[in-house]
């Protein structure tokens, strides 16, 4: 694991900057590439007619690029690199497996693929533990053997200074996990049933909502319900948060999957890739630079392939 410069305290400079943070986890692929078994829940994803090689070092290419923006904007990026052994093509999606909490500490989430399951190695949490201070581990992993999911802050939108854990009900995201997490780590849960245009119920609850400290990206036509749709704009708004209304298909563009992040000065700056910085309107990205300063990424490849943008490339440390 390294990093650009050494880790530095994340103690918050008044309460708006415990949502987001100034130090980041990414995980470097060995072997990217489609995934079979979550392609059935992931409507995202699509196979590419491309050498596994090629399609590697453009992963590859994307990612060190990627890399290097967040760290230009100021955000210390920790980078661990993926073993080759056994392949697990979604490694550089982290954020689903573990997730990273005040007081030191950290979540091991339930994940639905087998595959997805070998990118929980014990070398790596073990150096976590080590590099981050780890004082509590949670361990949710052994809810996999009765199929109750819970893949991290993919299922999870967390307001982090209000504690409320925002969620979407899907085969990746089950209601009695959600309930234990929200008891122990103490937070509000507001879950809700989606359905896109096919019928279909969203992945993961990032792809649709993104919170950061003084604003929420959210697509509220997806969810189901008017009567969970209006809880959950209403909560937004009792929050304080400015709402920025996105299009189903501006979800497709990946315009809900971006992360709200801090530079070493305390500067909010947002993280989005530029297929969704080209999908937003005029409005919208004036609402968003009220609040953020945006830092795009080209990450086309890994978001075709893989079926995740940037915010699923990304966890956060806390």
């Amino acid at each position: 694991m390294n990093s650009e410069s050494n880790p530095t305290s994340t103690k918050s400079i008044g309460a708006i900057s415990v949502q987001s943070t100034n130090q980041i986890l990414m995980i470097r692929p060995a072997h990217f590439g489609y995934n079979a078994e979550t392609a059935h829940c992931n409507s995202f994803q699509a196979q590419v007619d491309l050498n596994p090689d090629l399609l590697q070092d453009q992963a590859l290419k994307e990612f060190d690029e990627m890399v290097s923006a967040i760290r230009a904007a100021g955000v210390q990026v920790m980078v661990a690199d993926d073993t080759a052994l056994p392949e697990k093509p979604d490694a550089v999606f982290p954020n689903n497996w573990v997730s990273f909490h005040r007081k030191g500490l950290m979540v091991l989430h339930p994940m639905k693929a087998r595959n997805r399951r070998w990118e929980r190695r014990a070398s790596l949490i073990s150096c976590m533990q080590k590099t981050f201070q780890i004082k509590q581990l949670i361990d949710l992993s052994e809810r996999e053997e009765q199929g109750q999911y819970l893949e991290g802050t993919g299922s999870l939108v967390l307001d982090r200074v209000n504690r409320i854990a925002y969620a979407a009900i899907s085969p990746r995201t089950h209601l009695k996990t959600l309930r234990e997490f929200c008891e122990l780590l103490d937070y509000e849960l507001i879950s809700f049933e989606t359905l896109d245009c096919k019928g279909d119920a969203i992945y993961h609850t990032n792809v649709l909502l993104s919170i950061g400290a003084r604003f929420a990206v959210i697509c509220d036509k997806l969810i189901a319900h008017k009567s969970e749709r209006d809880r959950v704009m209403d909560r937004l708004h009792q929050s304080g948060k400015t709402i920025i209304l996105i299009s189903e298909e501006q979800v497709k563009h990946y315009c809900g999957n971006v992360l709200e992040l801090r530079s070493s000065g305390d500067k909010p700056i947002l993280v989005l890739s530029k297929t969704s910085l080209d999908a937003f309107n005029e409005l919208q990205l004036g609402q968003l630079n009220r609040f953020v300063e945006l830092c795009p990424v080209n990450i086309q490849t890994i978001e075709r392939v893989g079926g995740g943008s940037a915010r699923c490339m990304i966890t956060e440390i806390f």
